[in-house]
């Protein structure tokens, strides 16, 4: 039971600290100049079926590259509004892309748990480096990186997105790149 309870309060721990990357020391560490959209077209993960992927399957689609783990508080209060941003927008050519860093079991079980419809890639410890590659320098969670329809990152977010701001991040490229 001592077990359980200290790895509760361990997993508390690095949520918290996560947290606490993403809203304070996120927006001064972000580097919005940086490139990194080479970086995550060359990179191919595995989907929860064992498929491997490219963020280029997308291409043609405004995407959100959603950042997250199973143990990250504000990615969880996120998904539901991933959700149903997805269902509103997906005819108007937009896609939401969760990538995981955590274990396939742990995200598995989650989505599952969560019935999570949009697709789902696994990065494991390695998506830490590569969301550096895309400005994120202090590695925190929830990371959220918008690419409009050729790919190119036009707008990037250390901590959670709310719906107001992904509505407007959308409103106009969706708009603009419709027809």
């Amino acid at each position: 039971m001592a077990l359980r309870r200290r790895e509760f309060l361990l997993l508390a721990g690095v949520g918290a600290a996560a947290a606490a990357t993403g809203f304070l020391a996120g927006p001064l560490a972000l580097k919005r100049d940086s490139g990194g959209a080479e970086a995550l077209a060359r990179e191919a993960f595995p989907d929860l079926a064992g498929n491997t992927r490219r963020i280029a399957e997308w291409r043609g689609r405004v995407i959100i590259v959603n950042f997250w783990a199973t143990w990250c508080a504000p990615c969880r209060e996120e998904i539901p509004m991933f959700q149903a941003a997805r269902e509103f927008y997906a005819p108007k050519g937009f896609e939401i892309v969760g990538i995981a860093i955590d274990s396939a079991a742990k995200v598995g079980e989650f989505v599952d748990n969560l019935k999570i419809r949009y697709p789902i890639l696994l990065a494991g410890a390695n998506g830490i480096s590569l969301m550096r590659e895309l400005g994120n320098t202090v590695g925190g969670l929830p990371y959220t990186v918008l690419l409009d329809r050729t790919g190119s990152i036009v707008h990037r977010k250390l901590g959670p997105l709310h719906r107001p701001e992904l509505d407007a991040l959308l409103a106009g490229r969706l708009q603009a790149s419709a027809g």
